[in-house]
């Protein structure tokens, strides 16, 4: 495999959830057969913490089509949610028609208030996961700010950064995720949401810095090189 398409959504989330995965599932069908497309965090919900039981049986209905519609391609975002007494914000890779990877937010933003409505996964799930032969991993939007976690994923071919990051931090957003890109030497798939206050920057970005984004449109895509990820490490070996 030498070239990948892939495609960053930038949605807005309404209130209503059903009206949320319908225009998923649009924004999906828009993608080719085959691709990698990310979604925003929470992307069917949005932090609902007044309905969260709500949301977390709603993660159900979601699950069941996301993996009917990944049969044919690979889909990521992140749910809400309830496992007994505690909520989870939980990145789930859907592949082929299975969900082959799944990780909860460890790294929890107190500004928006996430530490008193979830519980923190561990740091041990922010690992490797092969994708077809292809090393990715993933961190959730608050998770990009923080380098031990960028380490969990040296190596990686492609990171996925799913966010609602809010406008007003819109330069932190951009800035780290071509920094990942460059860092860790490879692609990075970053998808932000698009309501009023967020900050929007979904963008793909190549290993050796190259962004492709567009903040007036909702679907941005590429197709990945993905040869450039050994040239830039051959080129400016840094042990990866």
């Amino acid at each position: 495999m030498t070239s990948k398409r892939l495609y960053a959504l930038q949605i807005k989330t309404k209130i209503d959830f059903k009206e949320n995965l319908k225009h998923l599932r649009s924004s999906i069908a828009k993608c080719k057969e085959d691709s990698i497309i990310l979604a925003p965090e929470v992307s069917l919900t949005n932090f609902c913490y007044q309905r969260m039981d709500e949301a977390a049986s709603f993660a159900n209905i979601a699950t069941e089509a996301l993996l009917e519609l990944s049969k044919d391609r690979t889909i990521v975002t992140t749910m809400i949610e309830k496992n007994k007494i505690d909520y989870f914000n939980n990145l789930k890779v859907f592949h082929k028609g299975e969900v082959v990877h799944k990780q909860s937010k460890t790294k929890l933003f107190p500004l928006g208030d996430e530490h008193q409505h979830f519980k923190a996964g561990s740091e041990n799930e922010v690992v490797l996961f092969d994708l077809d032969g292809l090393k990715c991993g993933a961190i959730n939007c608050f998770e990009l700010r923080f380098p031990e976690l960028w380490n969990r994923l040296k190596g990686a071919d492609l990171i996925f950064v799913p966010a609602q990051w809010g406008k007003e931090r819109k330069e932190h957003f951009e800035t780290l995720i071509k920094a990942l890109a460059i860092v860790n030497q490879c692609f990075v798939l970053a998808s932000d949401g698009a309501n009023d206050n967020m900050a929007k920057g979904s963008a793909i970005i190549a290993p050796f810095g190259t962004v492709i984004k567009d903040d007036k449109k909702e679907i941005i895509f590429h197709d990945a090189d993905l040869t450039e990820i050994k040239k830039v490490r051959r080129y400016i070996n840094v042990g990866l």
